[in-house]
C-alpha cells in the first residue's frame, strides 16, 4: 500500500459510495433485535470469547450483555453498548445491526477493495500481467492512456521512450510482446476502447507524436489492422469520440479487479459493485463507439492510406 499526496480525497469518496451502495433492509425492531443477537453470538464464537470476557473487553456490565444475548425477547443495544461492543470485537456495528453486508470496520474494508500501487520500471509490469493471467477466461476491459501498447511496433515505442522517465525503450518493448503473448493465447477475450481522436492525432502526427515520421505512423496502423484482423474475436478494438463520452484510462479484469491508471500509480478495486460500476461504464463506451470491433481493420488500413 503506497500513501500518495492526494488520495485521501478518492478514498474519502470511496467510503461515501461504500456507504451509499450499502444495503438497508427494512425490518421490524424486533427481527432487527434477532439479527443483532445472532450475528453478535457469531462473532463471539470467531473470537473463541465468552459473555464475562466480551464484557471485560467492552467495558459494559454483565448483566447488560447478558440481557443482549440471553434474553428471551431479543433486544438492541443502546448507542453506547454498540459502539462499545463493536469497537471491542473489532467489527462494524452496521453489520451487527443488519445495515451491511461488511463485517470489518471501514479502515478494514479500504484496505481489502481499494490499493495504490506503483507502476514499476522494469522490463515487464509483473502486476499488470498477474491480473491479467489471474482472469485468464473472463473478459478484460481496457481502456488505455492512448494507442494500445500491445499494438505498437518497436519503432514507435522506441520513439515514446526515447527519452526514459520510469522505463526504456526496450522495456516497453518487452513488456508490449509479453502481453501481447498473453492475448494470443485461446481463453483470452479482451476488449479495447480508445478514443477516436486519439488514432486521429496519431495518424496526423500531433501532439505525443509530433516529429514520429509518416512511415513509421503508416507502418503502425497497418500492423495494427493486421493484428486485430488475425486476433478477431478474441481481442476487439473500438473508437469512442470524446465529443460525446469521456473516460480515464482503467482495465476491468473479470469480476476480481478494476484498475485506474492515474500516472505511474494505479488505484485497484476489488470491491464487486465497483469493478461491476466499471465494467458498465466501458460498456457505455462501447455502445457509444464510433468505430465498431467488426469495423475497426478497415477503418485503420483507411486511415494509414491518409498518412502523409
Amino acid at each position: 500500500m503506497v500513501t500518495v499526496g492526494g488520495i485521501d480525497h478518492v478514498l474519502s469518496t470511496f467510503v461515501d459510495f461504500y456507504h451509499q451502495s450499502c444495503y438497508y433492509p427494512q425490518m421490524d425492531k424486533r427481527d432487527r433485535a434477532t439479527l443483532f443477537r445472532d450475528r453478535l453470538n457469531a462473532a463471539l464464537k470467531r473470537q473463541g470469547w465468552s459473555q464475562s470476557r466480551l464484557a471485560s473487553m467492552a467495558r459494559l456490565d454483565r448483566s447488560t450483555v447478558s440481557q443482549l444475548l440471553g434474553a428471551d425477547v431479543p433486544r438492541l443495544p443502546s448507542g453506547h453498548a454498540l459502539g462499545q461492543i463493536a469497537s471491542a470485537l473489532q467489527i462494524s456495528s452496521d453489520w451487527l445491526l443488519g445495515l451491511s453486508n461488511h463485517r470489518g470496520v471501514a479502515t478494514e474494508i479500504l484496505e481489502q477493495a481499494v490499493q495504490m500501487t506503483e507502476a514499476p520500471r522494469h522490463p515487464v509490469d509483473e502486476q499488470v500481467q498477474g491480473w491479467i493471467s489471474a482472469a485468464a477466461g473472463a473478459k478484460i476491459r481496457h481502456v488505455p492512456a492512448g494507442v494500445p501498447d500491445i499494438f505498437k511496433t518497436e519503432a514507435v515505442l522506441s520513439f515514446e521512450y526515447e527519452d526514459p522517465v520510469r522505463r526504456t525503450a526496450q522495456q516497453a518493448i518487452t513488456d508490449a510482446q509479453a502481453q501481447m503473448a498473453l492475448l494470443r493465447q485461446p481463453e483470452t477475450d479482451m476488449e479495447i476502447a480508445v478514443p477516436l481522436q486519439v488514432l486521429e492525432s496519431f495518424a496526423l502526427g500531433q501532439g505525443q507524436w509530433t516529429g514520429l515520421a509518416a512511415k513509421i505512423r503508416r507502418a503502425q496502423l497497418e500492423q495494427m489492422a493486421a493484428d486485430l484482423t488475425e486476433l478477431y474475436p478474441s481481442a476487439r478494438l473500438y473508437a469512442f469520440d470524446l465529443r460525446q463520452v469521456y473516460s480515464v484510462p482503467f482495465s476491468v479484469y473479470g469480476q476480481q479487479r478494476v484498475a485506474i491508471y492515474i500516472g505511474q500509480r494505479y488505484l485497484a478495486f476489488t470491491a464487486t459493485q465497483y469493478v461491476h460500476l466499471m465494467a458498465r461504464h466501458f460498456d457505455d463506451l462501447v455502445r457509444a463507439a464510433a468505430v465498431h470491433a467488426h469495423q475497426m481493420p478497415d477503418w485503420l488500413s483507411a486511415l494509414a492510406k491518409r498518412v502523409r
